[in-house]
């Protein structure tokens, strides 16, 4: 690791996970749940603890806040910024030197979503340009070509399950599907090479989207994003001279994007539409064999997959948080915030805010406003692959339910080690009978 991002690792992660953890053996519940196994298993009384503790509250390092009033209005404030180098004082204090500041931006990891250019951390003007050249991408019509991939995919992995077998569904099927997608997207093959590479790149790069990481999982991360970036600029150079029918040959061709930014699109479409999408598929199941009674609904009513999704997605949201940086003085929630402060919006919080939906702790694909939720984020920065992820999600657990109706779990399914990204890493589960696909 070079020593410049060793620095980082120690302002960004390294001090800030000793304080946690320091934090959480005390009982502070916003650290239990960065670096403690409640907020991998089973965050949501702990998100309670910090409901009641207002509802924009102070911790070490930032402020935190699980309000769904405030989230929103925040994330679409642009007195708040995206990219974030937290300063490592109490809210309020001194901020960090500019020269150490500077330091830490001069450590980019090449071709990854939690650094400029990509879009998770650019602020407008650079935001609006990038977006606005990606977005293209994902219109209903772009979305609508995808959709006949989707069924040909999700098809082709349920034919491939045993009957009456038992499998991973995450490696097997939940995994499978969003990385035919993506793999589509950035006109690459996948191949079995190809597979077991991206799926040990999403492995190693996807805990850089959380807090406090551990300084071995860093420099795994790397190391494996320094693969990513050969690899891009080796495919980038394919894609211009052999431009395909995809969205990342269309990106190249159009020449709106130089050559980091058009590598960390390509890495950020990887990572949010292939790690979220496996979370969204995971969670799904897990929460519809826990509520028998709204899978019944489902088989009855199919009509309403779509809404079970949005509720999947309020419910277990597969990102939990989102953070954003004062860029200048100003009063929010009775709380003055000053440059650098950096507030955290647990969106699990946001999403089971019972100002907002009634009886939030209850899983009801039924509810009205379910769509309200901010899992997708809001404002600026809302998810651009939104709809795709919906499509995707409903079309794959309906298949899933209705080709293996006697589904259930072979085992205790076992969490990802992040917080953030909130999913399973393996759900063993039984199939039982399967019922042929509909001609």
């Amino acid at each position: 690791m070079k020593p410049r991002q060793w620095i980082r690792w120690t302002m960004e992660q390294g001090m800030p996970r000793a304080m946690l953890r320091r934090r959480a053996r005390r009982g502070d519940p916003f650290a239990r749940l960065m670096v403690g196994s409640e907020g991998r298993e089973n965050p949501y009384p702990v998100v309670e603890e910090l409901r009641q503790a207002g509802r924009l509250v102070p911790t070490s390092i930032n402020w935190v806040t699980v309000d769904y009033e405030l989230s929103r209005s925040i994330l679409r404030d642009n007195r708040f910024g995206a990219f974030i180098t937290p300063d490592i004082n109490t809210p309020g204090k001194a901020e960090m030197p500019d020269s150490l500041r500077r330091l830490l931006r001069s450590a980019i990891l090449p071709a990854n979503p939690v650094d400029p250019p990509s879009l998770l951390m650019l602020d407008p003007p650079d935001h609006t340009r990038v977006r606005k050249s990606v977005s293209a991408a994902f219109t209903p019509r772009a979305i609508g070509k995808l959709r006949d991939r989707v069924e040909s995919v999700t098809t082709e992995l349920l034919d491939a399950l045993p009957a009456n077998g038992t499998v991973d569904l995450i490696e097997a099927f939940a995994a499978q599907l969003p990385m035919a997608l993506i793999a589509e997207m950035l006109g690459v093959g996948v191949d079995s090479e190809n597979r077991e590479r991206f799926l040990s790149w999403g492995d190693r790069v996807t805990p850089l989207l959380d807090f406090g990481v551990p300084l071995r999982t860093y420099r795994l991360a790397a190391a494996t994003l320094a693969q990513v970036d050969a690899f891009l600029d080796n495919l980038i150079t394919e894609l211009r001279a052999n431009p395909g029918d995809n969205i990342l040959s269309s990106l190249v061709t159009a020449n709106e994007l130089d050559p980091d930014e058009l590598k960390s699109t390509a890495s950020l479409l990887f990572g949010a539409g292939f790690e979220t999408t496996v979370n969204l598929i995971g969670n799904g199941v897990t929460q519809l064999l826990a509520h028998p009674d709204q899978l019944e609904l489902l088989h009855a009513e199919p009509a309403l997959w779509p809404q079970a999704v949005e509720e999947v997605l309020r419910f277990d949201s597969p990102v939990q948080s989102t953070a954003r940086m004062a860029l200048c003085e100003m009063e929010i929630a009775g709380v003055t915030l000053r440059p650098g402060n950096v507030v955290v919006m647990i969106l699990a919080g946001a999403n089971r805010d019972p100002k907002i939906f009634e009886n939030p702790n209850a899983f009801d694909i039924t509810r009205a406003n379910v769509k309200e939720h901010l899992s997708f984020s809001s404002g600026p920065h809302v998810c651009l692959g939104a709809s795709l992820a919906r499509m995707e999600g409903a079309y794959a657990l309906r298949t899933l339910f209705e080709r293996f109706p006697d589904l259930r779990l072979a085992g205790t399914p076992e969490r990802r080690l992040q917080f953030n990204l909130h999913g399973y890493a393996h759900l063993p589960v039984h199939l039982g009978r399967q019922v042929p696909a509909a001609a």
